[in-house]
């Protein structure tokens, strides 16, 4: 009897192996799974997007999964252990969704606050994002799922992201670019990772030897595999054939692949462009990994592939304490939160996102959530007795109107509406039908997954009844990748179908929202009636013939939305008086993922829609107003000093509304602190201008100095610093102590001591921060750069606590560009302790005797 694929040596499974069966190893079948080769009973295996849940393997017919908050959410814990939970919840989540590798966690270095995936990394600091990037990846693998840390390198922002380059100094990517990952590398040793879609050196990320096998693979001893980002339409993550497997690129995604066909590489290996041992080689790596997660899943790997979904109160528990640890309270004038009946009886709930399911921003990090605590609920639900609560919208803020699913029921009365997929005959008109589902998203996207049957070009119908809750002019939206038409009771409505807008809609592949107002009455259902097809948009000719083609789009979906027509004044109007006759007012608003998504930067750091003028004349209205910003990184604030209260709420998963809740009602002490710097105006931002790719490339000029260390450089003031968070206690820092150098050279070691005590009245948690300043090494260096922290938890009032802080040889070391190496100087470094970056109350210092040099990790 031969050994089965778990017991076979992988140099032997290697040999076995026809040319084709290494071609396909190298690329995948769809979207979701690298290939199996049945011959040799090599199974697939299946991945999963992240970084804040596990969406599972389609857009179209989503498996619920629990929603967590963004990075930044995550990274304003300042909680390594936390993170570590979050890691194993996450493992849990994808194996439930029969995936053994999560796309995730996100790394990179928050440069700009504009860059539309800002939300999606921890910080704007390298070392807080490596060490809560290593807490990740450490849960998620000690439960058997293989983390993807991703974009290796410099996806910092999206401006032409497939084709800029990342311009830098050789000390700013080795400090603050690929620090974060290299510290994942040392701490966590991640099983795969992802490389990212623009250039650094002139050369792609994904086929860059310098990158990938020179300092990932031979300087860091990385041993896991190396995959692509994936294609959008025009955009994908691979730039050739034979270049990226020279590189070290082991696997192109998603599938079918467009480089790695047989055709392309047996066309390189005959021109010797690419030659077989190193086909061996990155064969020998797929297998290597495909085989060590079929061992430690082998229920999952060789399974049905079902996905599942799961909920408990307990882990609601831990959602809701994540996203209420995550939180930052940045103003409290006069210590009116948190509302307690015995100050307040009257709390009015303003603002565009109060009633919303804004969970998470846009883009791979978007799913469909098992369940959603929106801020009203959990406002309403979790009250203290005798306090009423009522609400105003304010003002709209949206980008495309809001989605219709919850106001939808299918002919027979189910939740959601009825998607028919439809054959075409020669001429391009949908005949025989092949497939219906019951969605519950007026969402639709289409690229990941088809029903077998279709030909090339193909209709889906898209019917349902719609009912609202509310006699009124409601305008309702149809954006479209492909065209569409809506009918309304028979009557054509929207027409995206004969002359199209191009718009940003699906990555920039798609239309405008195009609109019609129609006059709904309340409890009285319409058919809503959508058809489309995936071929491209027709001519925008005045005679207004239908001349498009019957050629298939790149990209394929279309979304329905609608709401309230209002009267915008009349709507502000009404929420100054509510506001006014009311004891607190919390404002709800901020982005959504369709403001910060993956595929675009933001523009600006203003709030959408009038938010800012509203929130103004809150203010103004009720001094008492506290303001809960959702969203994964900064905006702009022009009201501060209007209102007496700030809450940074983030994007923070399907628990927001309960999270919100326990922080503005003091059940939880809010101890988050800022992950990143608020600057005060777009143009204090050390990237301001260099946001943008000019002639194909970023300039990164602000060098070392992003964040918090160009505010200090400049002696400019922030919004609020970076790691500035308040509570409803105090705290007080002191017993400042550092341990002798133990060695001077690679084992370097300094252990910092400090007290932290509770001089306050309430319960809290509080984060010790350390920063380091270098001697004078003859170079621009930032003054100080964050080294360490710890988190005190549940200290009581009257209680104090010393925390430890460990210093190795990576607190203390610059990249010497000349030399290509790692060096310490001798000389004398201070140690500043503190809460935050500007309140740095104790320091100290300590000398290192010898200069060292070092590399590796």
């Amino acid at each position: 009897m031969s050994r089965s694929f778990l017991e076979t040596p992988i140099d032997e499974l290697v040999s076995k192996l026809k040319v084709d069966e290494k071609i396909a190893l190298l690329g995948a079948p769809n979207w979701w799974n690298t290939n199996a080769i049945p011959r040799l009973k090599i199974p697939a295996l299946k991945m999963s997007d992240g970084p804040n849940g596990v969406r599972g393997a389609s857009h179209f017919l989503s498996t619920p999964a629990q929603c967590l908050p963004c990075e930044t959410s995550m990274a304003s814990t300042f909680d390594t252990e936390l993170i570590h939970d979050v890691g194993v919840f996450l493992a849990e989540e994808a194996k439930l969704k029969a995936s053994v590798i999560l796309l995730a966690p996100t790394c990179n270095i928050q440069r700009t606050p504009l860059g539309g995936r800002a939300f999606e990394s921890f910080s704007e600091d390298p070392h807080l994002s490596g060490t809560l990037t290593a807490a990740y990846i450490n849960g998620l693998q000690s439960r058997g799922v293989a983390s993807a840390i991703k974009h290796f390198v410099a996806n910092d922002q999206e401006s032409e992201r497939t084709a800029a380059e990342s311009v830098m100094s050789d000390r700013a990517l080795r400090e603050i670019y690929l620090y974060p990952f290299m510290l994942a590398q040392k701490l966590s040793e991640p099983w795969s990772f992802m490389t990212a879609y623009g250039r650094l050196h002139g050369v792609h990320c994904s086929e860059n030897p310098e990158l990938l096998d020179g300092i990932l693979r031979k300087e860091w001893g990385f041993d896991g595999i190396i995959m692509s980002d994936w294609y959008v339409a025009f955009r994908h993550g691979v730039y050739g054939t034979d270049q990226s497997i020279n590189a070290g690129l082991d696997l192109e995604m998603p599938g079918p692949p467009r480089w790695r066909t047989a055709f392309l590489i047996q066309h390189c290996l005959s021109s010797q462009k690419l030659k077989m041992p190193t086909l061996d080689e990155r064969a020998h790596k797929m297998l290597t990994f495909i085989q060590k997660m079929a061992r430690i899943h082998p229920d999952i790997v060789f399974g049905d592939g079902t996905e599942r979904s799961r909920d408990s109160p307990e882990m609601r528990k831990f959602c809701r304490k994540l996203a209420g640890d995550g939180m930052v309270l940045l103003k409290n004038t006069g210590n009116f939160l948190p509302i307690t009946p015995t100050k307040v009886k009257k709390i009015a709930v303003i603002g565009p996102n109060a009633k919303g399911n804004v969970i998470s921003g846009g883009g791979s990090a978007a799913l469909k959530p098992t369940y959603v605590v929106t801020p009203w609920d959990g406002l309403v639900q979790n009250a203290p007795k005798g306090v009423d609560i009522k609400y105003e919208l304010g003002c709209y803020a949206h980008k495309y109107l809001p989605t219709l699913e919850s106001y939808l029921k299918t002919p027979k009365g189910e939740s959601g509406w009825v998607c028919a997929f439809f054959k075409h005959d020669a001429q391009g008109n949908p005949t025989e039908q092949v497939a219906e589902y019951v969605l519950q998203d007026t969402r639709i996207k289409l690229n990941d997954f088809l029903p077998a049957g279709l030909t090339p070009t193909w209709t889906i119908k898209l019917k349902g009844l719609l009912t609202m809750d509310k006699t009124a002019a409601y305008e309702l939206g149809l954006t479209v990748a492909g065209r569409a038409k809506l009918w309304i009771d028979g009557k054509l409505t929207i027409d995206n179908w004969t002359n199209q807008r191009p718009g940003d809609f699906f990555y920039g592949q798609g239309t405008v929202e195009e609109k019609a107002t129609v006059n709904l009455k309340a409890g009285s259902p319409v058919e809503l009636l959508v058809e489309y097809t995936n071929t491209v948009g027709a001519s925008s000719e005045d005679d207004g013939v239908d001349k498009g083609n019957s050629q298939p789009a790149l990209m394929r979906g279309v979304r329905i939305g609608g709401a309230e027509k209002i009267d915008p004044d009349k709507a502000i109007n009404d929420a100054i008086a509510l506001a006014a006759k009311s004891d607190v007012v919390v404002f709800v608003g901020g982005l959504t993922p369709e403001w910060e998504s993956e595929g675009f930067d933001r523009p600006t750091l203003d709030m959408p829609g009038r938010q800012n003028e509203l929130i103004a004349k809150l203010g103004q209205a009720n001094p008492n107003t506290v303001v809960c910003i959702q969203a994964g990184s900064a905006v702009a604030m022009p009201w501060v000093q209007h209102v007496n209260g700030i809450v940074q709420a983030w994007y923070s998963g399907n628990e927001v509304g309960n999270a919100l809740a326990d922080i503005l009602y003091g059940d939880v002490n809010p101890s988050g602190k800022l992950s990143l710097t608020l600057p005060a105006c777009m143009e204090d931002m050390p990237s301001y201008l260099n946001l943008q790719s000019e002639n194909g490339q970023i300039h990164y000029r602000e060098d070392l100095f992003v964040g918090y260390k160009h505010y200090q450089a400049r002696n400019i003031k922030p919004l609020f610093p970076f790691g500035f968070g308040l509570s409803y206690t105090k705290f007080l820092l002191s017993n400042l102590s550092i341990s002798a150098v133990t060695s001077h050279d690679e084992s370097f070691s300094v252990a910092v001591n400090a007290t932290i005590a509770n001089v306050g009245s309430v319960t809290g948690s509080g984060v010790v921060q350390l920063y380091i300043t270098l001697p004078d090494i003859g170079l621009t260096t930032p003054s100080l750069q964050l080294k360490g922290f710890a988190k005190a938890r549940d200290l009581a009032a009257g209680t104090s606590q010393t925390v430890k802080i460990s210093l190795d040889k990576y607190a203390i070391s610059y990249w010497n560009t000349p030399k290509k190496a790692w060096y310490a100087n001798a000389g004398e470094y201070h140690v500043l302790v503190g809460t935050s970056s500007d309140d740095l109350p104790l320091k100290g210092s300590f000398k290192l005797k010898q200069t060292f040099s070092w590399s590796g990790l």
